[in-house]
């Protein structure tokens, strides 16, 4: 008589169901905020510009500038940013590796430490240290990622950043240029497809959070809606004043 393990279902669905968010955001978050980034400042911009009587042509122009001067400067500080990061970075696995090529014996000790210190039992702890020293670069990737906090082989790529972004910040800011160059005379075409842009940025934003998808678009809305308003105003203060 055949036995059927009823339990190897359940052990398979429980792995093919336990599963967890990406609590680091992975490319979405960075490219879902620059994207937000772009549509604020620039809509931002726009209805000052607008709020102080300026033509169609002036607003255009104020967005496709404001457009290519942020995606530019967004660019050109995330390669900085990252890139000193990278730097920093290798500069510290440099110091790690000559420290495991000159003291191997203190690093080795070193890290059983740190298991001991995480419940292992000292032996174990000892051995477990020994065994993952035998390889240089192995011993150099635990000990990044124990001491550091780091992966050695994945770290970022200051040129990808910048393209990201420079793509994600410019297609933001063109969505409310976008009304203008299609024929509008008037504002609130840019503002209402600015306006459902950031809506829809704030919900794609809840699936690195645990916010519910029209609570994160909402927020955005009134944030984006709020600087838009404000800049307007001040534009048509200023615009009175100069005038």
């Amino acid at each position: 008589m055949a036995v059927i393990d009823i339990q190897a279902p359940l052990h398979e669905a429980h792995r093919d169901n336990h599963t967890h968010r990406d609590v680091n955001g992975g490319w979405l978050r960075p490219a879902v905020f620059g994207a937000m980034d772009g549509l604020v400042s620039n809509l931002a911009l726009m209805t000052g510009v607008a709020g102080g009587a300026a033509g169609r042509s002036v607003v255009v122009v104020t967005g496709l500038v404001g457009l290519a001067a942020g995606a530019f400067s967004m660019a050109a500080g995330e390669y900085t940013s990252v890139a000193s990061q990278r730097e920093l970075v290798e500069a510290e696995l440099d110091v790690e590796r000559r420290e495991l090529r000159k003291h191997p014996q203190d690093e080795e000790a070193e890290l059983a430490a740190l298991y001991e210190g995480r419940g292992v039992e000292p032996e174990l702890a000892r051995e477990v240290a020994r065994q993952l020293s035998r390889d240089p670069e192995q011993a150099l990737e635990i000990h990044a990622r124990e001491e550091l906090g780091i992966d050695p082989g994945d770290l970022p790529s200051p040129l990808v950043a910048a393209v990201s972004s420079f793509g994600s910040f410019a297609l933001g800011a063109f969505l409310p240029v976008l009304p203008y160059l299609l024929g509008a005379g008037v504002l609130w075409p840019a503002v209402l497809l600015a306006l459902l842009g950031l809506f829809a940025c704030g919900a794609v934003v809840a699936r690195v959070t645990a916010r519910t998808w029209w609570y994160s678009g909402l927020r955005q809305l009134a944030l984006g809606g709020t600087a838009a308003g404000v800049t307007y105003a001040l534009g048509s203060l200023f615009g009175t004043a100069v005038g």
